[in-house]
């Protein structure tokens, strides 16, 4: 087996010849045939980071498995394992000791909030004129809302007029969308 790697007898990059490949790794230079020995990287090993799964009104325990060096980050979607189960969430916040972060590695993390984004529950908020009426529409996350789309839920017909966004903004523009995962609420008008 050949590998490329720096030489410290001819101090330019070239090809080696891997002469024994215990703890340490011995190679010779194919250029100047000087042996030496290089440490071997340490592969890194798999880790289960506790995670709290929210879904709608409830949470549960569950984990993510990855891998120690790995660098997870908030809004990083990923699989959770719940038992037998497995859920595609959002990270929201990454507890590292005890303190909140925005990013560790998967070795530091002492807990994972996440959310459940392939299915979840939009609420919405439809005004009449007189009063607003709370509704609720369970739906993949990937559903497209669009501002200025007429829909039917619960049986009361309206208009779009804002998507509210997870993370901050307003839409209002007409013609603008999102995906449900993304919103944490939709506002219109009944029709």
């Amino acid at each position: 087996m050949f590998i490329s790697i720096h030489c410290p007898q001819c101090g330019e990059k070239s090809e080696h010849e891997v002469v024994a490949d215990s703890r340490e790794r011995l190679v010779r230079c194919t250029t100047c045939n000087h042996v030496h020995r290089l440490k071997k990287e340490k592969a890194s090993e798999p880790v289960m980071v506790k995670t709290i799964v929210s879904r709608g009104d409830s949470s549960m325990v569950c984990g993510i498995e990855l891998m120690g060096d790995d660098e997870c980050s908030i809004d990083d979607h990923l699989v959770a394992e719940c038992g037998d189960e497995a859920f595609g969430v959002e990270v929201t916040g990454i507890e590292r000791g005890e303190r909140r972060v925005k990013r560790a590695r998967a070795q530091e993390i002492t807990t994972l909030w996440t959310r459940v984004i392939e299915q979840v529950i939009v609420k919405i908020s439809i005004h009449d004129g007189r009063k607003t009426i709370p509704l609720y529409r369970d739906c993949d996350g990937e559903d497209p809302f669009i501002v200025g789309e007429i829909c039917t839920v619960q049986g009361k017909r309206f208009k779009i007029s804002q998507l509210k966004l997870r993370d901050g903004p307003l839409m209002r523009k007409e013609g603008w969308k999102t995906v449900a995962h993304r919103i944490k609420r939709v506002y219109g008008y009944r029709l």
